[in-house]
């Protein structure tokens, strides 16, 4: 596993010891971060929020493509080591905050984040509640863009968000979500 790109372009990442997460393969990571920069642009200067965070890769790539901090939310203690460990060898200390704990025991946010990445268990919904909770208590607001990779056959209804696009790419469907479009 490694960046795909941008400063810590080639840099190696550590996964989690076990089985109790699934990182995302580089393929699915290069394809969702193309899939953001044709409709972001950039991702310079942005803040990030990488939920079901595992081994950080998603919000390290948004780094080392040019966000300006990433808050990490993870449980898992092996998750978290390997993260950690992530994040010290890149020395991106000062980039970001790791919060270790459940997405969904998070309270109200301060502010809402630009870019959300969601990779939690296929199969699930996990994703699907944790968006609307997120919604709810500010973390993902009208500016935000969403990024939620669930399983290619797990269907995705979100209450709060639309879809704008979504992408099947191995055993993985990326699918980006915005605020609803006023009419």
């Amino acid at each position: 596993m490694r960046i795909i790109a941008g400063e810590w372009k080639r840099r190696q990442l550590r996964a989690p010891v076990g089985d109790s997460t699934r990182p995302t393969a580089d393929r699915t990571r290069e394809t969702l971060f193309s899939m953001l920069a044709s409709r972001l642009g950039s991702l310079e200067g942005l803040s990030v929020a990488d939920m079901f965070a595992g081994s950080g890769a998603l919000g390290l790539e948004a780094l080392s493509r040019g966000a300006a901090h990433c808050l990490f939310v993870e449980q898992d203690a092996a998750a978290i080591r390997a993260l950690r460990q992530n994040i010290a060898s890149l020395r991106a200390q000062q980039q970001c905050d790791v919060v270790a704990g459940s997405v969904m025991a998070l309270g109200a946010a301060k502010q809402a984040h630009d870019l959300v990445l969601l990779d939690p268990p296929y199969g699930t919904n996990a994703g699907a509640v944790a968006i609307d909770r997120l919604v709810r208590l500010g973390w993902i607001g009208p500016e935000s863009w969403v990024a939620l990779e669930v399983g290619a056959k797990d269907d995705v209804q979100i209450k709060a968000l639309e879809i704008e696009t979504e992408r099947r790419t191995g055993p993985a469907k990326l699918v980006i979500l915005r605020w609803p479009t006023a009419d």
